[in-house]
């Protein structure tokens, strides 16, 4: 059931629409003439900080780029709370997709959520473009036609950084893994990487989300003499671990690896404790003229905040749906679903993009590193771009692939 914070953002994300007053038949008509995107997200939970409101900002500065309206159909974005719970997440999603006519669900942060979700759009024959979700699963053994993977994945995230420092010499690992979907998808994508280059795993732990004791984790890491630490998490989860880390001085010692880091997490965790740490990122807010363009339009609606890799994810992805939406001159799911997978992918977020038959965006990838505190000349100018990944490197080869649909083809 959904808790009554969860009701409330439900209604109140939905902006009220009709406030419930509305007869059912109306209700129907109403609906069946409006493009409604619903953003599923977490507002409360350990991802709220790069997830939350700006993913849903996100979404709007993409609507109102575009017009306001697709195929002659008003657009309308709803947006609820599922603070990273997975039956919270597939609860509003089956209310919006039975009762509220909503098209398109969007972001779904949180591996284990985004998973169920996909089984739902598969169902009711709905599109679902998942941005703050990471696990490569999305996208391979759990694929179908309707779900589209547009943003960072395990794969990206930990292959090309695990790779990287094993042939530089960091050729044994251990890693502090957060017990679902992601952490479990991150660890397993980084130990293949590993080995293929020569390396070697010497342990891994588990622990559970909304941790705020690591200590146990860092010493059984320590304590294995691995030369790099495999630190497989996001959010709160990643901040206690790496600074507790840091008052333990192994970071001195043994390279952290942070695959699932985000930049807000940098001034968060000091860029003393971060300097150094490598990252594999599909966004990167100053990288360009034209992100410094949508960041300085995007910071007055996050609180004066540049905007995290989901939320201009976000942009990306209801921007493309909007696209595929007035190509097709209307938004029956099968006809969407064929021209997302058709159509090219140019923005200023997502660059040189195609969509492969698992739904997979396959685009450039931006290996980063945390910036000295010398170098930084102020408090989001954090981080620098190293190399470029094409994006048939960065992302899992269709000859690997888990998806069926790609087995079919």
């Amino acid at each position: 059931m959904l808790s009554r914070r969860s009701l409330f953002a439900l209604t109140a994300g939905a902006g009220l629409a009709g406030a419930g007053a509305t007869i059912p038949g109306r209700r129907a008509r109403a609906a069946s003439q409006t493009l409604k995107i619903g953003v599923i997200t977490d507002m409360t939970g350990p991802l709220s900080s790069v997830l939350g409101m700006g993913s849903v900002e996100g979404a709007r500065m993409a609507v109102e780029d575009f017009g306001g309206s697709a195929a002659g159909m008003p657009v309308e974005i709803v947006y609820a709370d599922h603070q990273s719970k997975a039956d919270i997440a597939l609860s509003i999603a089956r209310k919006w997709i039975d009762e509220d006519g909503v098209d398109m669900l969007l972001d779904i942060g949180n591996s284990a959520a985004a998973i169920a979700v996909e089984g739902l759009l598969k169902e009711k024959n709905r599109i679902g473009i998942i941005t703050g979700a990471a696990s490569s699963d999305i996208t391979g053994k759990f694929c179908n036609n309707n779900t589209f993977h547009w943003g960072y994945d395990t794969y990206m995230q930990s292959a090309a950084p695990a790779g990287a420092l094993t042939r530089q010499g960091a050729d044994t690992w251990f890693f502090i893994t957060i017990d679902y979907a992601f952490g479990h998808s991150l660890e397993a994508d980084a130990t293949a990487r590993i080995i293929k280059d020569g390396g070697k795993v010497l342990g891994s732990v588990r622990h559970p989300a909304n941790s705020t004791d690591f200590s146990s984790y860092l010493l059984q890491a320590q304590s294995s003499g691995a030369k790099a630490i495999g630190v497989a998490n996001a959010g709160s989860d990643m901040e206690h671990c790496l600074k507790q880390g840091a008052e333990f001085g192994i970071w001195q010692k043994q390279k952290a690896a942070v695959f699932g880091m985000q930049m807000y997490n940098v001034p968060a965790i000091g860029q003393q404790t971060m300097q150094g740490i490598i990252h594999n990122s599909v966004f990167l807010w100053d990288r360009t003229p034209e992100t410094i363009a949508f960041s300085d339009r995007f910071r007055p609606r996050n609180g004066g905040k540049p905007p995290a890799e989901t939320h201009a994810v976000n942009y990306s992805g209801a921007l493309q749906y909007l696209k595929a939406v007035k190509a097709v001159g209307g938004k029956d799911p099968a006809a969407v679903s064929k021209a997302l997978h058709e159509m090219p992918v140019e923005d200023f977020v997502s660059v040189k993009g195609s969509v492969r038959k698992d739904g997979r965006l396959i685009r450039p990838t931006f290996l980063l590193r945390v910036k000295k505190p010398d170098q930084v000349k102020a408090v989001w100018d954090c981080l620098e771009v190293i190399d470029t990944i094409p994006g048939d490197q960065a992302f899992r080869p269709a000859s690997e692939s888990a998806c069926p649909l790609m087995k079919a083809s």
